[in-house]
């Protein structure tokens, strides 16, 4: 899996290396997945913002995004899985907030992004248990808890 990262150097290698690590995690735990690339892009308050409100119709920040690429429109063996956008502004906040790390609360985005575009969704009180558990296998092989 490439990982195409756009984080403005807000990253460090240590955190692009941990978020790699989450995102192939993910990418392992569906396994039938035949996706070979992932976006992973960072943004304010703003940027995030205006992409919440052109896509989802909710004019306020959020932590992540994604927007998985439909695949049966991609032809040749390198198929993108999608783009995750995660805001920087609120994952410091959130982790603050929940009085954890930056590094646990950007993995927990990637994670969340990740299985977003993997097909996971939290509409309903049983997808949403799957999908926490998801969250819970794929941050815990790394080690990583609340």
């Amino acid at each position: 899996m490439e990982i195409y990262w756009d984080d403005n150097g807000q990253l460090t290698a240590q955190q692009t290396e941990l978020l790699t690590r989450v995102a192939t995690v993910a990418v392992a735990y569906v396994s039938e997945t035949d996706a070979t690339e992932v976006s992973i892009s960072f943004a304010d308050n703003d940027e995030i913002r205006v992409l919440n409100r052109d896509y989802r119709d909710k004019n306020a920040a959020t932590d992540v995004l994604s927007f998985p690429v439909n695949a049966e429109f991609i032809i040749g063996p390198d198929r993108p899985l999608g783009d995750i956008v995660i805001c920087m502004d609120v994952a410091r906040q959130q982790a603050n907030d929940y009085g954890h790390s930056l590094e646990r609360e950007l993995a927990f985005l990637v994670a969340h992004g990740m299985l977003h575009l993997l097909g996971f969704d939290h509409e309903t009180p049983e997808s949403e248990a799957q999908m926490c558990e998801a969250q819970d296998m794929i941050l815990g092989q790394l080690g990583i808890h609340r």
